[in-house]
């Protein structure tokens, strides 16, 4: 079952690493809007895993920036700053007051390094879709397994739950948080490896951190979240109100 596991998940990741070599950002543009959104993707995946995010976003009255940066490049400690500054640069650049962020996974972690690094004035609100806030188990178990490596690069390294890990050695949120979790899975296998309720990637337990200031569950799969019509409509209700819909805390998408 092992190697099985090992060849499905490379295959995966052969099919959806499409990150950029470096940085690079595309702005949807609201006129009349003085609140920008910075969106990033998680590990192996690009821009486009975030654009219908972006689109309904841009629909709903804010200005988005859809960072695409190269996950594998580097540790986290290198593109944390790389990607989230290059969203903040882009934000202001449009004129805006405040500067909201959604972001999946990895995306979720990457932010709040460089947040306790060089805290960020004019962070808005916040909402991560199924990030290893407390890290993943699945990263644990597999590490060490043939083609890790070259498949989740450095920063896939970090992403564990031992006190080496990223994840573990960040400190409570300060800024107004929303978190979403996945209950879904396309992947059986990984799932059958992790300890409890999950997303094929990231048990719901883990997505959990001190601060936050809202939660909620949807029966997305990991990969698949960011484009749930659920989680659209409530990651905008959070950025505008700083909470979730009351009428979807017990529905899955």
């Amino acid at each position: 079952m092992r190697r099985v596991l090992v060849a499905g998940l490379c295959a995966t990741a052969a099919l959806i690493t499409a990150c950029a070599t470096e940085p690079q950002a595309r702005v949807l543009t609201a006129s009349t809007s003085t609140e920008c959104v910075v969106l990033l993707h998680g590990l192996n995946r690009s821009w486009r895993a975030m654009q219908p995010m972006a689109e309904a976003l841009q629909q709903a009255g804010f200005t988005t920036v859809n960072v695409d940066y190269p996950s594998q490049s580097g540790p986290i400690e290198e593109i944390a700053p790389q990607a989230v500054g290059l969203g903040l640069e882009s934000c202001r650049n449009t004129g805006a007051q405040k500067i909201h962020f959604v972001t999946h996974s990895l995306g979720g972690i990457l932010l709040r390094y460089e947040d306790e690094r060089a805290p960020i004035a004019d962070l808005g609100r916040v909402v991560m879709l199924g990030p290893p806030n407390q890290g993943s188990e699945l990263i644990d178990i597999t590490e060490d397994w043939p083609g890790f490596d070259s498949i989740n690069g450095e920063a896939g390294l970090q992403l564990g739950t031992g006190p080496e890990s990223v994840p573990s050695q960040l400190g409570p949120v300060n800024f107004e948080l929303g978190v979403i979790a996945g209950t879904g899975t396309i992947n059986l296998l990984a799932s059958a490896l992790l300890p409890e309720s999950d997303d094929g990637k990231v048990t719901v337990a883990r997505t959990r951190v001190d601060g936050m200031g809202d939660f909620l569950v949807v029966g997305n799969s990991h990969r698949y979240i960011t484009r749930s019509a659920v989680v659209i409509r409530n990651t905008e209700a959070f950025l505008k109100t700083g909470h979730f819909l009351d009428e979807d805390r017990t529905v899955a998408d």
